[in-house]
């Protein structure tokens, strides 16, 4: 890796190792405007927004994709840079459909900042694209092309992160667009709803599919109780928006937010996540019993990992536990334990799950889920979209007092909160399945792959004198990779969980956008929720325990399980 000192604006600024002269840039204090660049994401060099001035040669160039070098001096600041900048930003506005003021994005729009730090008050160009059809067909984002800039960060982060490719340019010139093959809409190809566009797009050209009037509607209806379930990701990221830093657990202000917004009762997914650890654990001990499997056995919490194999890999749906998640678990337990209730007060029972995660949307949806035509869960709100109606409301999170979620679904474990992170849910099913509970065997489990963000991580566990090869896949487009592998007989495994979204749920892309390093401390803070937690295996979850037995294997099956593909 190259490293020396570059000259910035006549500061001596070292470097060893940087990938390009705009992290260097970075590193001596200065924020380069830029449109296409993400450090997770491969460097594209199309906005030119981050040009910069080599003193040398008098070159200007785009910092990103310059290699950083020795004695090399350079200049972000000139009038001629200043100049370009406003000329790239005036065009862009001019073929920008700036209807800020409506625009889920207003606020929050890098095109919108950019212009107004710059100063560009006035546009010299007629806007002369056509008008582009907008795209309501997915339940997880909605597209509005006349929004698009042409940054082509959706492009990258489908291909890149989740080795999809859904989205892509097309034509060429003035005409040059950004949509899926053939001009399809998102609903007729095979996205799986992640929503990673959604997350990367610069302006609103790209959003999640927003349904806060619908929960409104909800709320402010004296017929309906409106209970609530809070996901496990969301609570370290949700205060972000309020200046709390990444990885606080809020989940305490956060009930008594909703509570103050009109929700009636509030509960936590965790309770469900405890269910699936019990259930899933049982499933797959009763597989290595009978020898026969089906091998790999997947987890099946991620929806967008499902649709994955439902589109590309039908054969393996059999290989998914046919647990329900554990929001659409939870959602299960509320019908059944508020119809008798909802018939003697005439009132209905409506579910809103808070989440960190698009794809959830497609999951209410689906039609395993849905009975006597309505889904079990009603509605799925993004943690972003309840920071909108927090703000809507005037809720200030860093300043309510602290209210515990309700009994009896408000009380989880601490395998159950780190279902959020990478390799969490694989953790809290190894727990389960250890004949060895004491505390050293948990400690000597946190030490193992499990936990990490490598793409791909291998653990191998003992027991009962049985052998265990457990696979943690850490992003969608690697287990692309390990299907390949084992389709070529080169690896095999007892157990597999698939994330779809790098970092897990805590990187889901309805969750506040970050970063890597952000996504690091999210995880964290739900480890610390973990550490802390009353007990840290599900089956000491003495509701959970005593529901399950309530309702015995039939119900149980009838109610808590699922099975995709048939």
């Amino acid at each position: 890796m190259a490293k020396g000192i570059m000259v910035i604006d006549g500061q001596r600024v070292p470097f060893d190792g940087e990938r390009n002269v705009l992290a260097v840039i970075r590193k001596a204090g200065i924020d380069i405007p830029t449109f296409c660049y993400y450090s997770d994401l491969s460097v594209h060099g199309a906005c030119r927004m981050c040009i910069v001035e080599d003193v040398k040669t008098g070159k200007i160039d785009a910092s990103c994709s310059m290699e950083p070098r020795d004695g090399m001096e350079i200049r972000t600041n000139t009038a001629r840079l200043l100049r370009h900048r406003r000329m790239i930003l005036e065009l862009l506005l001019a073929a920008h459909d700036c209807s800020c003021t409506t625009c889920a994005k207003s606020g929050n729009c890098r095109l919108q900042e950019l212009a107004q730090r710059f100063g560009v008050r006035h546009i010299r160009f007629p806007n002369n694209k056509p008008r582009y059809e907008k795209d309501y067909t997915s339940y997880a984002v909605f597209r509005d092309p006349n929004k698009c800039i042409l940054c082509g960060d959706c492009v990258r982060v489908c291909e890149e992160l989740q080795g999809q490719g859904i989205l892509n340019f097309a034509f060429r010139g003035s005409e040059l667009q950004v949509m899926p093959a053939f001009d399809k809409k998102l609903g007729e190809t095979k996205c799986v709803g992640c929503g990673q566009c959604a997350a990367v797009c610069t302006t609103g050209a790209i959003t999640v599919n927003d349904q806060i009037g619908t929960a409104w509607a909800a709320i402010h209806d004296p017929k309906k109780r409106v209970v609530v379930q809070i996901a496990p990701a969301v609570r370290v990221a949700v205060g972000e928006a309020f200046g709390i830093p990444a990885g606080v657990n809020v989940i305490d202000k956060m009930t008594t937010a909703l509570k103050l917004m009109g929700v009636d009762e509030v509960y936590d997914t965790n309770f469900g996540a405890d269910m699936t650890t019990i259930l899933e654990a049982e499933e797959f001990l009763q597989r290595l019993k009978n020898n026969g499997g089906p091998f790999p056995m997947f987890t099946s919490c991620c929806p967008a990992w499902v649709r994955y194999l439902e589109f590309n890999a039908p054969k393996y749906l059999k290989h998914i536990s046919t647990c329900k998640s554990p929001m659409e678990m939870f959602a299960a337990v509320i019908r059944d334990k508020y119809a008798e209730k909802d018939a003697a007060d005439g009132r209905t029972t409506y579910n809103i799950a808070i989440m960190p995660c698009t794809a959830k949307k497609m999951e209410a949806a689906r039609p395993e889920f849905v009975h006597n035509g309505r889904p079990d869960v009603d509605l799925v709100l993004t943690t972003r979209e309840l920071v909108d109606m927090m703000r809507e409301t005037g809720v200030q999170l860093d300043e309510l007092e602290l209210e515990s979620p309700d009994l009896p679904f408000g009380l989880g474990s601490g395998a159950a909160v780190i279902y959020g992170v990478t390799g969490g849910v694989a953790e809290a099913v190894v727990r389960h399945c250890l004949p060895d509970k004491s505390k050293n065997a948990l400690r000597a489990v946190r030490v193992t792959d499990l936990r990490g963000d490598g793409s791909i991580r291998h653990v191998e566990l003992n027991v009962d004198g049985q052998e265990l090869r457990i696979a943690v896949v850490n992003g969608l487009i690697h287990a692309k990779e390990l299907i390949a592998d084992i389709e070529a007989g080169k690896c095999f495994y007892h157990l597999i969980e698939v994330m779809t979204c790098q970092g897990g749920c805590v990187g889901g892309a309805g969750q506040p956008y970050g970063l890597s390093n952000v996504k690091k401390k999210r995880g964290e803070g739900l480890y610390a929720a973990d550490a802390s937690a009353m007990f840290k295996r599900a089956e000491k979850n003495p509701i959970v325990t005593s529901l399950l037995k309530e309702y015995g294997e039939e119900k149980c099956h009838a109610l808590l399980h699922v099975h995709y593909g048939e």
